[in-house]
């Protein structure tokens, strides 16, 4: 799989620091030409140097084109990272739901929009998509990450089944806890879930490398997490019902 990353031209978005520079390293480290996107132009420009990429600062949701023409015209694989850890309920602002809705599931469907075309008439692309196990599963405290989330999987997934047999690859990454920025975000709700198992943004990396060699869709840098998904699967009342367990725990410590 390495030989095939050589010279291939990435797409990174949010990879100014967390999981999208460990990918935007790994991807290099591979010898593919990757283009490091994030609003903050400075961690952009400082990942890209470190790395022998290419910066191109800015909303994730509008840069194909240039990221692209950065890379000579062509896109072989591209990662749709960039998120917000959106918290609150379904109280939270409009605001809060709406940039949720645009970041986490509209700027995939934008990105897939323009490259699509292309990767389908030469039969062949791979497209990334950072999930979380919170579109498996679920997120307490955080009603407008946990649902856009759950869009970003099912958009993912939709595209592996309606494309692969054009030479589209999927992969959904769906970690729980990594040692990031947006971790440090959750809070309370973050420090009694996920904290306790948090990952490395490297080992993030290395299970999307892993399931590539694979040619698997899901990627699970937490592996317990196919479990949880079964038995959410299998009994959804005894799920919810622990789930509310967990709730009401984090609410009987203060928030």
């Amino acid at each position: 799989m390495v030989e095939a990353m050589q010279d291939a031209g990435v797409v990174v978005t949010g990879a100014g620091g967390g999981i999208g520079a460990a990918l935007a390293r790994r991807f290099a480290a591979a010898g593919a030409r990757v283009v490091v996107n994030d609003l903050d132009a400075v961690k952009a420009a400082a990942v890209a140097e470190e790395i022998g990429g290419i910066a191109v600062p800015g909303d994730a949701s509008a840069i194909v084109v240039d990221a692209r023409d950065a890379l000579g015209g062509t896109v072989d694989v591209y990662c749709a990272n960039a998120g917000l850890p959106s918290g609150g309920s379904e109280a939270a602002p409009a605001r809060v739901w709406e940039l949720a809705w645009d970041v986490n599931v509209m700027a995939h469907v934008r990105a897939a929009e323009e490259l699509l075309p292309a990767w389908l008439e030469r039969g062949s692309g791979r497209f990334v998509s950072t999930v979380s196990a919170a579109g498996l599963l679920t997120m307490i405290g955080a009603a407008p990450y946990s649902v856009t989330k759950h869009g970003a999987y099912a958009f993912a997934e939709w595209l592996s089944l309606t494309y692969r047999h054009r030479g589209l690859k999927v992969h959904a990454i769906c970690p729980q806890g990594v040692r990031t920025d947006m971790l440090a975000g959750t809070g309370s709700a973050g420090d009694l879930v996920l904290l306790p198992t948090a990952i490395e943004p490297e080992a993030v990396a290395d299970a999307l490398f892993a399931g590539i060699e694979e040619d698997r869709f899901l990627i699970l840098p937490h592996p317990e997490v196919a479990e949880y998904y079964r038995a959410r699967a299998a009994d959804p009342e005894r799920w919810l019902t622990n789930m509310n367990h967990i709730q009401q725990k984090w609410e009987a410590d203060g928030r």
